[in-house]
């Protein structure tokens, strides 16, 4: 597999340009962070990624298919995104909103029994919320659903907006480490983050995207660097080792 490519994308809001010229990859099989300052563009590059909005100009392709140009129900079998809002006014269970990511899979005269629903949900720890409504659920209950919804699909490609977010320290952990998993398994996982440290301590791949542009690519500890970040998001930046993992730590402080 060649992973995800995407090439000249451009992407406009009325006579305002989000994101200009991008080229970026994604390595198949990786965990590979987005990251930037607000307002770089990071969610309106994934949802473009995504093919829920489509761009001015560029290319997409994943595993060389353009991703663009795929019926909506073959790329629901390729590509997953979990959004940041997960607001809905329907009244639907747990297990039902999960349910939806079978629905690329499911013929017109419905589905039959399948389990990938409750191992989706087994996998991000929401097997006991299975019953209850999805509206009652607390804001970091509803990203872990999605999250499980994501994985119904059995996606090759999983792309995820802020998924720590709403979440509690040791729930933000199990979220990486889930997402390690699935990139180790095979799955070539994107996920836009706001925090440099989970960046730092998960991913093996980095894109860095600043005013709409890309401004640094390549494997985390070698793009993560002070020169870079004080550059970015001007903060001085020391970079530690954990004893416990062996991965880095980043530590910020304000410039002088």
């Amino acid at each position: 597999m060649s992973g995800l490519e995407a090439s000249r994308v451009r992407i406009v809001a009325g006579s305002t340009v989000i994101v200009d010229g991008v080229d970026c990859t994604v390595p198949a099989g990786s965990l590979s962070a987005l990251v930037g300052p607000n307002g770089a563009g990071k969610s309106t590059l994934l949802r473009t990624l995504a093919a829920v909005h489509r761009p001015a100009s560029g290319d997409v392709l994943f595993d060389g298919d353009d991703l663009l140009a795929l019926s909506r129900r073959e790329r629901a079998r390729v590509v997953a995104f979990v959004e940041q809002d997960t607001a809905t006014e329907t009244a639907m269970t747990v297990a039902s909103v999960v349910g939806l990511g079978r629905l690329p899979y499911q013929s017109l005269w419905g589905a039959g029994p399948d389990d990938v629903v409750a191992t989706s949900l087994e996998a991000t720890g929401m097997s006991s919320f299975a019953d209850r409504e999805f509206a009652t659920l607390s804001g970091g209950e509803r990203q872990r659903v999605m999250l499980a919804r994501a994985l119904a699909q059995e996606p090759s490609l999983l792309l995820l907006d802020e998924p720590t977010n709403h979440l509690d320290i040791g729930a933000q952990l199990d979220s990486l480490a889930l997402l390690r998993r699935l990139a180790d398994g095979g799955m070539t996982v994107l996920a836009a983050l706001h925090d440099l440290g989970l960046a730092a301590t998960y991913a093996d791949h980095v894109i860095v995207l600043h005013d709409g542009k890309v401004v640094a690519a390549g494997p985390t500890v070698e793009t993560l660097t002070p020169a870079l970040l004080r550059e970015v998001y001007g903060v001085e930046a020391t970079v530690l080792t954990n004893p416990v993992t062996g991965r880095p730590v980043l530590a910020f402080s304000r410039l002088d």
